[in-house]
């Protein structure tokens, strides 16, 4: 994924947020930093929410490095936060998963999301804020 694409998908998750009357910010630049943070952290009435974004064509495994969920959970316990992988293939709605519901690659040494993973354990944007 680009870094303009996942500019805009993370702008576009931010906006759904507001939308919903929830608080959401944008940290830009969350992969390069050298402490670990989510790409959107968002938070109503009491209740605080982590995200990392990540998009992708239909019918491709995306993969995501061990390092970047252990920065997720990191951040997420340390800031009473729920830990969330927002997921959105082309063309579709997006769906989150928790880090336990990605799938492991052979050598564990990363996660990994399809279109398969996220239909079976994913929840929609409307079930996440509610």
């Amino acid at each position: 994924m680009s870094k303009v694409k996942g500019s805009r998908t993370e702008r576009e998750l931010l906006h759904m947020f507001w939308k919903h009357g929830w608080f959401c910010i944008r940290i830009a630049g969350s992969g390069s930093m050298p402490f670990p943070c989510p790409d959107l952290l968002a938070g109503k009435d009491g209740r605080s929410i982590a995200v990392e974004c990540k998009s992708g064509k239909g019918k491709q495994r995306r993969y995501i490095s061990k390092e970047q969920i252990g920065e997720l959970e990191s951040f997420s316990k340390g800031f009473g936060a729920d830990a969330w992988v927002g997921v959105r293939f082309d063309g579709k709605k997006w769906a989150f998963l928790k880090s336990s519901q990605l799938g492991r690659s052979k050598g564990l040494e990363n996660y990994y999301f399809d279109k398969e993973l996220v239909a079976s354990y994913g929840i929609s944007f409307e079930s996440l804020i509610e």
